[in-house]
């Protein structure tokens, strides 16, 4: 059933148009994802359905009692207050009367007064003549659901731990239908797979734009592609829309073609002169005069980056060794006991939560920073390109071609000279674009512009800290071909799983106690590595409990009974440490874990290491014990 319909919506700006003709159903509880390159108005399209941007013709039809929330791509500046009064807000208009009732009741929690009482009394009053009790409790349930603390400052939370209010917010007003906007984007890798769960199990429908693949294969269950103002509807999942787009490219080509062939011979006949035009066909002539407006209003498909790397000499053979390499922060344990070697051609993925110090140990493997402890070797004949996730490199105020050419008009490619506007159009930048200023392009066409400046200088070994952040599917595409054929060595810090499972031979990965693992293959490698272990440790305790009841006589005879009671009681409580152990890692690899006070840090890391060692000293007693 049809819950929201566009008929014909039509929207340019005074240009050309962004939407042209728009045609949309969203059904009640599919997902739907939004796809296009950047720049061609998919926001915009989210904004036309949420109500937000009025369509200059069209029509816009949905029930009379549809609920609609989104999740914007940025998060507002002016949001602040506690946690529950931001959840609270997206209830609507009875927000207020939730939010004042939970604060007096937080004041009487510690000391009562005649004024509470009456306030108290005023507003349960109010409350039940409003029949609101049932969203006080709605604003409960999505704080429990996504684990978060409703007296918390927003404004002190991390940039992950926002977004996932924003969205509590977005829920918590039970929505038919739930907009978001690049999701994902500076979330880390156990944060996204939280918000797929909460997604997955979404009572509405969706309707979502996202550039990471992993994500869209997950949640969606049709593919809408939004080009040249177009909309066409892909259902089935990313591989039938990839096959069936690709169908179309070619008919729309061939059909160009057919075209541009019949216009070139039209062009020729009416050339022909005096003896074409004493037989001269007015309805010819006119037909004529049509296909070359028509062919001037095309709209051809948007190129694809032409992206290349400058490749430096040879390095050295070894890259970077280290032994036993240890790091601290401001007397906080960042690194501990690493121990990796890496050799010229690998191309090595570094994974782990938000805060944990992936840039910090980029740093020491290029010897930026050097370590508390431990010893590192370093390799010879290194030139290195950084691509810095914060674009520091850019001079906003500057204009495209000077960030590139700082006032030259070529620069050296491979040996060879380029002019600065052909390279940066390359990068799909055009030549009016690219006098503008950084200030004003889009988090997309930054990160093309970084890549630009990265790639034209000499390099043979790739260090790319976060580089998918806004790069729409194509250029990921390219970029990971780019990486793939590179000769040199390659360090990527990326949220972004397929990316990291398509281009790294092997993985970093901070994991529990400040340790950094290596594992051979990309994160996908990785997490059914991980998975395994957990449940081979479930299974071990399983066995542990089942042989211990099994064999109860044959321990008899052996051990004495207070030695038989704590054999007895030891799979129990290794079970209980287990569960410990495992909530406590849980909370370390949550993305705001390290934006909390130090000492509570300082704490939690001694009662883990607490926790560990008597765990492992109870494998050990029950090793003893076991007959």
């Amino acid at each position: 059933m049809s819950i929201l319909r566009l008929r014909n919506i039509h929207l340019s700006f005074g240009g050309a148009p962004i939407l042209e003709n728009i045609d949309l159903n969203i059904e009640a509880n599919e997902r739907l994802c939004l796809i296009g390159r950047n720049g061609t108005g998919k926001s915009t399209l989210l904004k036309v359905v949420a109500g937000l941007i009025q369509a200059e013709s069209g029509q816009l039809e949905s029930g009379q009692h549809l609920k609609l929330a989104m999740l914007d791509q940025e998060v507002p500046e002016d949001m602040h207050g506690d946690v529950y009064d931001v959840v609270a807000s997206g209830i609507g208009e009875k927000a207020e009367l939730i939010t004042a009732f939970h604060h007096v009741s937080q004041q009487m929690a510690e000391q009562t007064s005649k004024r509470l009482e009456d306030e108290m009394a005023r507003l349960q009053s109010e409350i039940e003549n409003a029949d609101a009790w049932s969203l006080s409790t709605q604003v409960e349930s999505v704080l429990t659901r996504m684990s978060l603390n409703g007296d918390d400052d927003f404004l002190q939370m991390s940039g992950g731990m926002k977004r996932r209010v924003l969205l509590a917010r977005a829920l918590v007003s039970e929505p038919d239908l739930l907009l978001l906007d690049e999701p994902t984007n500076h979330l880390d890798v156990a944060a996204i797979s939280w918000l797929e769960n909460q997604l997955l199990n979404f009572n509405g429908a969706l309707f979502y734009v996202t550039h990471d693949r992993a994500f869209m294969k997950r949640l969606s269950t049709r593919i809408v592609e939004l080009d040249r103002g177009l909309l066409s509807s892909f259902p089935g999942d990313y591989e039938t829309y990839l096959r069936r787009k690709q169908e179309m490219l070619d008919a729309e080509s061939e059909a160009n073609r057919q075209f541009d062939k019949k216009l070139a011979q039209e062009e020729i006949w009416i050339r022909q002169g005096i003896k074409a035009r004493r037989t001269r066909n007015e309805g010819r002539v006119r037909s004529l005069e049509k296909m070359r407006e028509q062919r001037q209003q095309r709209r051809n498909v948007t190129g694809k980056a032409n992206i290349q790397v400058t490749e430096a000499g040879k390095s050295g053979k070894l890259i970077v060794e280290t032994d036993d390499v240890s790091f601290d922060y401001e007397n906080r344990p960042l690194i501990k006991h690493l121990n990796t070697t890496i050799m010229r051609g690998d191309k090595i993925g570094i994974i782990g939560p938000n805060g944990a110090g992936k840039t910090t140990l980029l740093k020491i493997l290029l010897g930026e920073l050097q370590p508390d402890s431990g010893k590192i070797k370093y390799g010879t004949k290194q030139s290195i390109a950084y691509f810095d996730q914060l674009r520091s490199q850019l001079d906003t105020e500057s204009s495209v071609i000077d960030n590139i050419g700082d006032g030259r008009e070529h620069i050296e490619l491979n040996g060879k000279q380029k002019h600065v506007i052909s390279y940066l159009q390359d990068f799909l930048f055009t030549p009016d674009r690219v006098r503008q200023p950084v200030k004003s392009l889009s988090g997309g066409e930054r990160n093309r512009l970084l890549l630009a400046k990265l790639f034209a200088r000499p390099a043979n070994i790739l260090v790319m800290d976060e580089p998918t952040n806004d790069l729409d599917v194509e250029t990921l595409e390219l970029l990971e071909e780019l990486v793939l054929e590179f000769q040199g060595t390659v360090f990527l810090v990326s949220h972004d799983r397929e990316f990291v499972d398509n281009v790294v031979t092997s993985t970093l990965v901070f994991e529990s106690d400040q340790r950094v693992n290596e594992y051979i293959g990309g994160y996908s490698d990785w997490k059914r590595y991980a998975d395994s272990r957990a449940s081979e440790s479930k299974q071990t305790t399983k066995k542990v409990a089942t042989k211990t009841a099994v064999q109860p006589q044959a321990a008899t005879k052996k051990l004495s009974y207070k030695e038989q009671r704590e054999l007895d009681r030891l799979p129990e409580k290794i079970e209980q440490l287990e569960q410990l152990q495992q909530a406590m890692n849980d909370s370390m690899n949550a993305p705001d874990f390290f934006k909390q006070d130090k000492q509570r840090i300082v704490e939690h890391q001694d009662k883990l290491a607490a926790t560990s060692q008597e765990l492992e000293q109870c494998y050990q007693r029950w090793q003893e014990l076991e007959p």
